[in-house]
C-alpha cells in the first residue's frame, strides 16, 4: 500500500480481476465498489449493516460491503453480483419464483443464495436456509417467494448433476 495525501493505493481482487483504487482510511467496500469501480449490483440500503443489500462475497462468504472498510479487502477475493456470471441457477430461480418486486434488495439475497449454494451443496434443512436468508432484509415481497427461489435453485443444480 501506497500513502498519497492521506489516501491509500489498494490491490482489490474483485470478480477476478484486480483493480488498484486510492481509499481514505475510512472508505467503505461498499462506496469502492459502487464509486470506484461502477459495480452498482450491491447498494446502500441502511449502511449499518441491517438490510443486506450492500451483500458482497469476501473469500466465499457472505459480507455486508457497508460495514467493511475497503483496507480491510486488499488480499481477498471479493464476488459481487455482476461477478456471478454464469451463476444462472440462482438468477433463474429468483425470476422462475418471482421472488422480486422492487429489486433493491435482489442483488443482496441473490449473494446470500450463492453463497448458501456454495458452502452447501445439498440442499440444507429449512432452519439453515433461514438462518441464511435472515441476514437480509426485503420490505415488499413475501418471503415466501424467497425460500421458492431456494427450493428451485437447488433443484436445478441437482437436475444438472445428473
Amino acid at each position: 500500500m501506497t500513502e498519497f495525501e492521506g489516501k491509500t493505493v489498494l490491490s482489490l481482487h474483485v470478480n477476478g480481476d484486480f483493480h488498484e483504487v486510492l481509499v481514505r482510511p475510512s472508505d467503505i467496500l461498499l462506496d469502492v465498489l459502487r464509486e470506484q469501480l461502477g459495480l452498482t449490483g450491491a447498494k446502500a440500503g441502511c449502511k449499518n449493516g441491517d438490510c443486506g443489500a450492500c451483500t458482497v462475497m469476501v473469500d466465499g462468504w457472505p459480507a455486508k460491503s457497508c460495514l467493511m472498510l475497503a483496507v480491510e479487502a486488499q488480499g481477498k477475493k471479493i464476488t459481487t453480483v455482476e461477478g456471478l456470471g454464469g451463476k444462472a441457477a440462482v438468477q433463474n430461480a429468483f425470476v422462475e419464483a418471482n421472488a422480486f418486486q422492487c429489486g433493491y434488495c435482489t442483488s443482496g439475497f441473490l449473494m446470500v443464495c450463492h453463497a448458501l449454494l456454495t458452502q452447501h451443496p445439498v440442499m440444507p434443512d429449512e432452519i439453515v436456509v433461514e438462518e441464511w436468508l435472515q441476514s437480509n432484509l426485503c420490505r415488499c415481497t413475501s418471503y415466501q417467494e424467497i425460500r421458492k427461489a431456494v427450493h428451485l435453485m437447488y433443484d436445478a443444480v441437482q437436475d444438472a448433476d445428473v
